[in-house]
């Protein structure tokens, strides 16, 4: 017990920012399925109070219903459905919020708490009030991709879900990164070999991953070249590239999809190379020879599961899978990242 009393460190603060990094990930994969069922437009306000409290009466729910037919995903797209229908996609971006401003009070409420305690370690204070205004910033991001989809698409803006799944998957490694320095304190002293770049680097390409995954998704991307490991036949799609640079990196399918291929390439033969190397390192600790293992397991299922979500024809639950991959592939980067600098 007397560990945990170091000013350095603070077992509960780390509870709670696993804790919380635990309902970003629960975040993600709601959003995931939200996104995959076409649910994410079904609520056309952003009211942060107010739209907790879901329609309560028929009267609420026609109300509700009325405002979703007026947008082009409905007119185009969803003509003719139903109010249960509505109802079903209703709930998931109703849960997906909430699960937003769940994370939102489960961060805000013990980090006012443990600052009036004095329990938080000093060097991580600065960086708590950064996730505070990180996670408050996603938020707005958040109705700022909704609303792309409100007026002249039938669904977001691919770049604008990007930036949305780009700053979910940030928030996550941080909090991570910030229990672990919680629980451990602070080394005494920190790594200079070269898996501190090497892993640094690392953990880059695989957030750069995750971001061309989202451009896939926020293009259905994966509703094309469902054939592997060519794409049409070819290994470069036969209608690679859009009308312009920006067309070719953001909303070309077959171009995104693609780059997203390179991606896992380049992701696998590194992940594999790190943990060669890790395991013939004799001065790196067991712990991290471990951790290099995970990495390079983490990143073969998640390609297998995306291989298998492509070519079944991207199922609901199959793609949500491969989004929790992605969280998961992070995460053991994060953690042999942070560990390699306390070598």
């Amino acid at each position: 017990m007397t560990s945990f009393l170091r000013s350095d460190r603070s077992g509960p603060v780390a509870v709670w920012l696993f804790a919380v990094a635990a309902l970003v990930l629960a975040m993600v994969v709601v959003g995931g399925a939200t996104r995959l069922t076409g649910s994410g437009l079904s609520i056309t306000e952003w009211r942060p109070v107010t739209g907790a409290i879901p329609p309560l009466s028929d009267a609420a729910w026609e109300a509700e219903f009325a405002k979703y037919r007026t947008i082009p995903q409905y007119l185009e797209l969803n003509q003719g459905m139903g109010l249960a229908g509505f109802k079903s996609i209703y709930w998931w971006e109703w849960t997906h919020r909430l699960l937003g401003r769940l994370v939102g009070l489960a961060f805000a409420a013990p980090f006012a708490f443990f600052l009036w305690k004095r329990q938080i370690p000093k060097r991580l204070v600065w960086r708590c009030w950064g996730l505070l205004a990180l996670g408050g910033l996603q938020g707005a991001v958040g109705w700022w991709m909704v609303s792309s989809g409100l007026s002249e698409r039938v669904s977001v803006a691919p770049e604008r879900l990007t930036a949305h799944l780009g700053l979910a998957f940030l928030l996550f490694i941080l909090l991570l990164w910030t229990a672990l320095d919680a629980w451990s304190g602070q080394p005494r002293q920190e790594s200079v070999t070269r898996w501190r770049a090497g892993s640094l680097v690392f953990l880059a390409g695989a957030f750069l991953q995750s971001l061309l995954g989202a451009l896939v998704a926020g293009n259905d991307a994966g509703l094309v070249y469902q054939d592997f490991p060519l794409m049409g036949g070819r290994f470069i799609p036969p209608d690679y590239g859009g009308p312009t640079p920006w067309a070719t990196i953001a909303h070309d399918q077959g171009s995104v999809q693609f780059h997203h291929r390179l991606g896992a390439y380049a992701l696998f033969v590194a992940a594999l190379v790190m943990a060669v190397m890790a395991t013939r390192a004799r001065y790196l600790a067991g712990e991290a020879r471990g951790l290099a293992l995970l990495v390079a397991a983490a990143v073969t299922a998640q390609a297998l599961i995306g291989i298998a979500t492509l070519m079944s024809g991207v199922p609901v639950w199959l793609g949500v899978v491969h989004q929790i991959g992605a969280v998961l592939v992070l995460a053991a980067a994060t953690t042999f990242a942070w560990r390699v600098r306390r070598l």
